[in-house]
């Protein structure tokens, strides 16, 4: 399992360290990728750091990433040697394409993914997004599972997930991944 976080967080803000713990409690393998410069990523150097840790896939591994951390994992998947296959992935406000709200990002976002060529070589696709996310768009959110044909899933006042929002836990996430009970799937 890897966790890849997105633009101004690390490894140990919002539910990261929550959904490593709870995987690890799990016996699960967990890395959680460490970025480059969160508060000024360089689309290159996010993608050397996420090439480096997940250098290879099979249908034993998932991924969860979020925000600008989703696009820089479909990228490197992107770039997977053909033949490959990834047992599922979960995109927390997973976009595509530029932000109004940070167009300071607007370089990192500038290359497209070819997701229809991506999309069959990844099992469980699930995209996690909130109705009221100031950051990305909840339509952004929908045209990524869309573009994936991935499942979507709604959580309503999630923000953008953020710690700075009292998101800590995020239980839908661990329902995805069969740790918890559904009835727990609620941001918190």
């Amino acid at each position: 399992m890897f966790i890849v976080h997105g633009y101004g967080a690390t490894p140990e803000n919002h539910w990261f360290p929550w959904l490593r713990d709870l995987l690890t409690a799990h016996g699960v393998e967990v890395t959680v990728v460490r970025l480059p410069e969160p508060d000024a990523p360089s689309a290159t150097e996010w993608h050397r750091a996420v090439s480096a840790a997940v250098d290879r896939v099979d249908e034993g591994t998932w991924i969860v990433a979020h925000s600008l951390g989703a696009i820089t994992v479909l990228r490197r998947l992107a770039a997977l040697p053909t033949p490959w296959s990834l047992g599922g992935a979960v995109f927390v406000a997973g976009f595509t394409g530029t932000l109004d709200v940070l167009p300071v990002l607007d370089t990192f976002l500038a290359e497209e993914v070819d997701l229809a060529a991506i999309a069959p070589n990844i099992r469980q696709r699930h995209v996690i997004h909130s109705d009221d996310d100031a950051i990305v768009p909840p339509s952004a959110s929908v045209a990524l599972a869309d573009r994936l044909r991935a499942r979507t899933h709604l959580v309503r006042g999630g923000g953008h997930f953020l710690e700075s929002e009292g998101v800590t836990t995020l239980p839908l996430v661990a329902e995805i991944l069969q740790l918890a009970p559904a009835s727990t799937a609620a941001a918190r």
